[in-house]
């Protein structure tokens, strides 16, 4: 883009220029375009880049594209011109994709333009991938050693805030002397422009007036990329103090956070969003006083600065241009997918990125990691067990359904020594007084309810059948069959249907393996019914589900009906078990194909089609066991590729374009939020992966059995 006539000296990759009044430019571009036959255009908005009113000569571009477009709004107004909502809405109308950087950009796209849900993709402003690096050689480099520096950078403009700053500096120099205040960078072009100089004289003049010469430095630079980050690195606290809310991006801010800077701003939109969680300190706007309180409280302490510098640089990783970029790409190349319908996903024809017999290796470094003496700790920092949250029966009953799945297998076993920590731990969990079991325990050992919920007893009851179902050691059977009948009545009078869910998943264990207990076959009828008299009562012709709303663990809910269904001979159980997944995977699945599980917003909203953060491993894991049990009862192939599917969601193939599970070590990442990868890796999640990874290698070992005995059969029959 070329603006006020003026030509500039570009690269070579620069292949067409637009003077950015003329509309013929504008005509000629779209023409060059499609004779380059490009596969999709990315077109990056901002009022004022473009001619016209309210840039409305980009939509004679536009118009006459013949691909796609992935649209990136730097800016998203709240109150729009009826000229600058014209622009926006038409733009919006001729994008595939609409790309922003803040959830405020989302939000508003949603609330002010009505832009579909399915075209809006959250991708975080890039930023350097940059070593965490101390402060004081960067200081030497750029002439501030033994100075405390504050720093602020960008194109020099009135909206910046920089006054404000200048009067925060006496009260910061009261309580650190030897503080210096750096505003690095040149007057912005369009200032400079039309007012030349004046605005950074005025700052120059304020400054002198307050006797701080020595204490604030400007530097009218454009800098490139390396000495910016050289500038970023020196400063112990970095500043932006602009004066406008509606800033929905700022790349200097962004820059800063990722380079782990401690960062005091004003509340704008993007600062809101990026500096929450203690990543960051926000001041009012406009408050020289707050500002300066907020700059002396981080340098003053060492120890609040590194807690902010950590947090920030941890929370920023996601943000680095290799994961952006390819979270854009992705963007790109769903830009040219089919839209899916609202009814279902059958027609889907495009191949799952792992085939059954291509499937990553189980590992199980991380969840040996994640145990000590007394059994499963919940949580963890990064890779790091976190014993402040102590352990769950919850998380070691499903190490034991894990324990039995790989019984099921027959490749690879857990070490004994591990087994037997999650079974005693269970056997301590049982409260023979209240026929329940108990829940959370401290680090300390201390038990912190006397029952936990009907979903962990359920849960405990399905990990114990089977166990006892699939353990070739007689004396562990006796114990899990004696511990699930002493647990079982109580779950009678459970109202969770997710509880009913997993008992039911657990009688079918039990059951194959104990037919002639009429009580087990009685509530395995009981439950079943509940579950199908609450669809019936909640479904509609557009709502096929038991509930009215969506939450956790969905899946298990049709999986528990089909299950049941197979094993006692009842097309009822198991159609409406079919059709409620089914009904379930099409509101699992984005514009592009991809699974997209049901996000923790979408929890208790009546009747709400699902909003998709923040996904959770719980949901992929569920889905997978859920369709493997759709195949079995029907042998429909789709069931299997819906299941690859979901699995594909913990190696890349989702929203964000990012790899949760760790095929080294077995560790699976908690989530997905709008913007990052939860970089925690639980217990709950680990064991999702690692539970969904062993079911679908069973599958895939009985295909090869089957190809095998067919490849036999053929070979008999040619003899």
């Amino acid at each position: 883009m070329n603006d006020f006539d003026e030509e500039y000296d570009y690269p070579e990759t620069v292949s067409f220029e637009i003077n950015d009044q003329c509309i013929d430019d504008y005509v000629a571009a779209a023409d060059f375009l499609n004779l380059g036959r490009w596969q999709v255009v990315s077109l990056q908005h901002e009022f004022g880049i473009f001619g016209g009113e309210a840039g409305s000569h980009i939509l004679g571009l536009l118009s006459r594209l013949a691909m796609p477009v992935v649209t990136t709004f730097h800016t998203v107004l709240e109150f729009p011109s009826p000229g600058q909502r014209n622009v926006m809405e038409k733009i919006i109308a001729r994008s595939s994709k609409i790309i922003v950087m803040a959830k405020k950009g989302h939000e508003l796209l949603r609330s002010v333009y009505k832009t579909p849900e399915n075209k809006i993709e959250v991708i975080p402003h890039g930023i350097p991938d940059f070593a965490f690096v101390e402060p004081e050689a960067a200081k030497i480099i750029c002439g501030f050693p033994d100075k405390q520096v504050i720093l602020t950078f960008g194109l020099l403009s009135p909206n910046k805030g920089i006054e404000v700053m200048i009067d925060a500096m006496p009260k910061v120099l009261e309580r650190c002397p030897s503080a210096v205040y750096v505003v690095l960078g040149a007057t912005h072009p369009n200032l400079i422009r039309t007012n030349k100089e004046a605005y950074r004289s005025r700052l120059i003049d304020r400054t002198k007036a307050l006797g701080l010469e020595s204490s604030i430095i400007f530097l009218d630079q454009f800098v490139d990329v390396p000495k910016l980050l050289t500038y970023i690195s020196m400063c112990d606290v970095y500043v932006t103090p602009y004066l406008d809310e509606a800033q929905m991006t700022s790349g200097t801010l962004a820059y800063s956070f990722g380079l782990g800077k401690p960062v005091v701003s004003t509340p704008y939109w993007h600062a809101r969003e990026l500096l929450a969680d203690n990543r960051g300190t926000l001041v009012p706007f406009g408050d020289s006083s707050a500002t300066a309180n907020a700059i002396v409280a981080l340098l003053t302490s060492d120890a609040r600065r590194q807690m902010m510098r950590d947090r920030a640089y941890a929370a920023s990783r996601p943000m680095t241009w290799p994961r952006t970029a390819k979270r854009m790409l992705a963007a790109f190349d769903a830009s040219q997918a089919p839209q899916l319908d609202d009814v279902g996903i059958s027609d889907i024809s495009s191949a799952a990125p792992f085939l059954p017999n291509d499937l990553p290796p189980l590992s199980f470094i991380h969840l040996s990691r994640m145990c000590d003496d007394t059994g499963l700790l919940q949580h963890a920092v990064h890779a790091v067990p976190n014993r402040a949250h102590g352990y769950c029966t919850d998380d070691n009953s499903r190490a034991l359904i894990l324990v039995s799945a790989l019984n099921g297998l027959g490749e690879i076993q857990l070490p004994d020594s591990l087994v037997e920590k999650f079974i005693a731990f269970i056997q301590h969990a049982w409260n023979a007084d209240l026929k329940r079991f108990r829940n959370f325990m401290s680090y300390g050992r201390e038990w912190l309810d006397s029952a936990g919920s009907e979903d962990s007893h359920g849960r405990t009851l399905w990990a114990l059948a089977a166990f006892m179902a699939s353990n070739p050691d007689p004396s562990y059977r006796q114990w899990a069959l004696e511990l699930f009948i002493a647990a079982l009545p109580v779950a009678d009078n459970f109202t969770s249907p997710r509880a009913w869910a997993s008992t039911l998943l657990g009688l079918d264990h039990y059951c194959s393996s104990i037919p002639n207990d009429s009580f087990a076959q009685d509530m395995r009828l009981r439950l079943a019914n509940r579950l199908m008299s609450l669809r019936h009562n909640t479904a509609t012709p557009t709502w096929a589900w038991f509930e009215h709303s969506l939450s956790y663990d969905n899946a298990r809910l049709p999986q528990a009906l089909i299950v049941t269904g197979a094993a006692v001979g009842n097309s009822d159980y198991v159609e409406a078990g079919l059709s409620s997944l089914d009904w379930l995977i099409a509101r699992q699945t984005s514009a592009t194909g991809k699974f997209q599980p049901v996000g923790t917003q979408t929890f208790g909203q009546y009747m709400t089609l699902p909003k998709p953060f923040d996904q959770q491993p719980i949901e992929a894991t569920a889905t997978i066991s859920a369709c493997l049990a759709a195949w079995r009862s029907n042998g429909d192939a789709v069931w299997q590729e819906r299941a690859m599917r979901s699995f594909a969601w913990f190696h890349g193939s989702n929203d964000l374009a990012l790899t949760l599970a760790n095929s080294l070590s077995g560790g699976c990442h908690d989530g997905l939020h709008p913007d990052r990868m939860n970089e925690n890796q639980g217990a709950e999640s680990t064991l999702c992966y690692l539970l969904s990874l062993t079911e679908l290698r069973e599958i895939a070992i009985v295909e090869r059995q089957e190809a095998s005995n067919q490849a036999f059969e053929d070979y008999r029959r040619e003899a």
